[in-house]
């Protein structure tokens, strides 16, 4: 990973962070892998167990309603969206992927509180086992690595 400056370290320092975390129950063995590289990890970079919400909701079009409540409570330094979304054989899949991720990016638009994206969004299931213990510790990676960015740009 890389900081503002092309090459530079990222500033990985959780301590004094408080951190939001939605996971989505819908595919819930997965959905739970990702949370607990997530918290392994923030646990890893200092983030205070006692400054970590973690909440469950259906699927990962709630996802963003979740997130946009802990946004407005401004008491989170960085938000973390987990969830995972496996092709079926309709359109559906589009619609989650797309308007899940729309939400996650509008609520760290108009909130500026940064939201790392782990909503995997695959073809099959052994895709998802594949990629989710990496993407729970890249949630807290880079929600540590911007929420110590927005401060620095404050």
């Amino acid at each position: 990973m890389q900081g503002a400056d092309q090459g530079q370290a990222a500033e990985l320092v959780g301590e004094g962070l408080s951190i939001g975390i939605v996971r989505a129950r819908f595919n819930d063995a997965i959905t739970s892998k990702l949370a607990q590289a997530c918290l392994s990890e923030l646990e890893r970079l200092d983030v205070d167990e006692a400054d970590i919400r973690h909440v469950s909701v259906p699927g990962a079009l709630e996802i963003p309603v979740a997130l946009k409540a802990m946004a407005d409570s401004g008491e989170f330094d960085a938000l973390v969206a987990l969830g995972c979304v496996i092709r079926g054989e309709t359109y559906h899949f589009e619609l989650v992927c797309n308007e899940s991720a729309a939400g996650v990016t509008r609520v760290a638009l108009d909130h500026q509180v940064p939201v790392a994206n782990a909503i995997l969004t695959v073809e099959n299931e052994a895709q998802a086992w594949a990629r989710a213990e990496d993407k729970g510790r890249d949630a807290a990676r880079v929600a540590v690595e911007m929420a110590n960015l927005l401060e620095d740009l404050s």
